[in-house]
């Protein structure tokens, strides 16, 4: 246990600072085993097979390299070190003859000189040299290589058996090109709006679409199947009610169930996803810390949403098992960021298909951005099952986020590229602070040149139908809309006043006032009770007119008096068939009081918060054996 001993030395040497990072760069891996007591434990875990897997699928070509160097060197002096398994004697039994079959081959045991590891790589002059260096250095700083006391290396023992057979080819310093020697398009093929601009418009679209989606949730929540995820019927009502393709509606649904905007519900019905109470304080945020947790949501996920493998039903709400796609969307994204303004290719095609250039030997565009993006993943892209078509897939949710346009990285998915949890600034810039008002025009229209914050949204959609959206949205209001709002307990004084101080201008056109209070005239001269539903009106002419009415027969209408009639059907059944006659009633309580009538609300409880931020810092001081700084101590104890 030598390797494990100059690890445990390594990590003692750190500071409570560095060592902080280390845990915080692997926090992942590490969640998934008991938290280390020591800094044995903690080597012990860094060098497990199981982390050991989903570390490596995160390093890049130099890194990769030569940690499988150094691992097949230490291998084979461990190999001349300690003879073989001795072969069976001649009539050994089966069990004898499989155990010597399946003997483990010798693992990488034995310190190796860093200078050896060069040379093996034929890096030992040059840029060749330096990549080679940087790449040991990363190797200790993540703990995946420890030096000794005299200048030698180890590494994880059971890296051979991980990395045996991958062929890694010759070593690269330097990522290859996506675009071979850069040249621009054509000036007629150069895109006429800039990648800033195509984020822009994609992030407006996004957070428009969001808000949809969680607002459809709120109201009425969506039941799973009892074999996992979402039915396709569902899908498609959610996908109707935000306004996306359904691919497009997975994707959303899986990104706000990881960023715990919406969570699974166990009720008596089943299984059921609805906001959690974190909704509520998401809607008061500005649109660039809307979005923010839900791109770090989708640059960990270990799905990719919207692809379905052949023969397989797409759905949502599933917990993902892919553990390459983050290490995939990174490659591609690095790989993206080298291609010049002018130099990119469009989406790939879903699914990708063979291309003339294809069928003459040459590289497509996507085989030429896979070839470069194996340099920052070598594990992750192009060694696993149906590379291009989940690559192409990757493309395109990266472009819905507005992280990829025109085939280069936009500002914005440089900005995750560098660092997924930091986004609020560049976000803010691209989108603008939400607005509080309105301009109310006298065609009956409300627009929003822009984002409304959600104050206005809910009032406009409480009392208008909303027409169009994109850099403006337009609300238009109407009797039916108008009655809406006074269904749910707004007269017309407090209608007009409210929406006068959402207005830009202080003051509302003319045509909405003699609307709002024709609408309040005739609104509630019909009464729906819930007992027996009766309808009863102070206007004897209008019930006979109601008895007698042919859209009503199937309420199946009789009076009781001059003022009241009696329903065959429920109070809520009987409201929609009165209002889709053309009337406009109320619904009354059996005390005699007018019930506001409002949309459900659903909301589940938001889990657990993640790890404390300042967990990784707390847990190195313990692991070092300090004492916690007196702020730590204070919020240890407020936990």
């Amino acid at each position: 246990m030598e390797g494990l001993d100059a690890l445990t030395r390594s990590l003692a040497r750190r500071t409570p600072e560095q060592l902080a990072a280390l845990l915080a760069r692997h926090a992942e891996p590490l969640a998934r085993r008991p938290a280390p007591t020591g800094l044995r434990g903690l080597a012990s875990a860094l060098w497990s097979y199981e982390t050991l897997h989903h570390l490596v699928l995160h390093l890049d070509h130099p890194r990769l390299q030569v940690l499988a160097t150094t691992a097949r060197i230490s291998q084979e002096r461990a190999g001349r070190a300690a003879p073989g398994p001795t072969a069976p004697a001649p009539g050994a039994d089966y069990q004898s003859l499989m155990a010597h079959q399946l003997s483990f081959a010798h693992l990488a045991t034995e310190p190796v000189p860093p200078e050896d590891v060069f040379a093996a790589l034929g890096a030992t002059t040059g840029p060749g040299r330096t990549a080679a260096e940087a790449a040991l250095r990363a190797l200790h700083d993540d703990g995946l290589a420890a030096p000794t006391e005299d200048g030698t290396v180890v590494v994880p023992p059971r890296a051979p058996q991980l990395l045996a057979a991958h062929d890694l080819g010759p070593f690269l310093a330097d990522a290859p090109l996506p675009a071979p020697g850069g040249a621009a398009l054509p000036a007629a093929s150069v895109p006429p709006t800039s990648p800033h601009d195509e984020s822009r418009a994609a992030a407006a679209t996004l957070a428009a679409t969001v808000d949809r989606l969680l607002a459809c949730l709120a109201t009425q929540p969506a039941a799973l199947r009892k074999s996992g995820g979402l039915a396709v019927r569902e899908i498609k009502r959610l996908a109707k009610a935000a306004g996306a393709t359904e691919p497009h509606t997975r994707l959303l649904l899986d990104l706000t169930l990881a960023a715990d905007l919406i969570a699974l519900t166990r009720t008596p019905a089943g299984i059921t996803a609805l906001p959690t109470s974190a909704y509520d304080d998401w809607l008061g945020r500005p649109p660039g810390e809307r979005l923010a947790p839900l791109l770090a949501a989708w640059s960990a996920l270990w799905a990719i949403p919207t692809h379905t493998p052949f023969g397989e039903t797409p759905t949502a709400l599933v917990r993902g098992h892919d553990r390459h796609a983050p290490a995939l969307r990174y490659a591609l994204l690095a790989a993206s960021a080298t291609v010049p303004p002018g130099a990119g290719a469009s989406l790939p095609a879903l699914p990708p298909a063979e291309s003339p250039a294809q069928q003459e030997g040459a590289r497509t565009p996507l085989e030429q951005l896979l070839r470069a993006a194996d340099w920052h993943r070598p594990l992750a892209v192009t060694r696993q099952p149906m590379a291009e078509d989940r690559a192409a897939h990757t493309l395109h949710e990266a472009a819905y986020l507005g992280l990829v346009a025109h085939g280069t990285l936009t500002p914005l998915g440089r900005a995750v590229l560098a660092d997924p949890h930091s986004l609020d600034e560049q976000l803010g810039e691209l989108l603008p602070p939400l607005l509080e008002q309105a301009h109310f025009q006298a065609d009956l229209t409300a627009v929003v040149p822009g984002r409304p914050a959600a104050a206005l949204a809910g009032l406009l959609a409480s009392a208008a139908v909303r027409e169009s959206e994109g850099h403006a949205v337009t609300w238009r209001f109407t009797p039916a809309s108008v009655r809406r709002a006074l269904d749910t307990g707004h007269t017309a004084d407090t209608l007009l006043d409210d929406l006068t101080r959402a207005s830009a201008t202080g003051t509302l056109p003319q045509p909405l006032g003699y609307l709002v209070r024709d609408a309040a005239r005739t609104h509630g001269r019909m009464r729906v009770l819930p007992a027996a539903c009766c309808i009863r009106s102070d206007d004897e002419t209008l019930v006979k007119e109601l008895a007698a009415h042919r859209a009503l027969r199937d309420l199946a209408l009789r009076a009781i008096a001059p003022t009241v009639l009696v329903s065959g059907r429920p109070p809520a059944a009987t409201l929609d068939a009165l209002r889709a006659a053309g009337y406009a009633p109320t619904l009354e309580s059996d005390t005699g009081t007018t019930t506001v009538e409002r949309l459900p609300a659903h909301r589940t409880k938001t889990p657990a918060p993640a790890r404390n931020p300042h967990a990784p810092l707390t847990l190195a001081r313990r692991l070092l054996g300090l004492a916690p700084e007196p702020q730590e101590a204070h919020r240890t104890t407020d936990a």
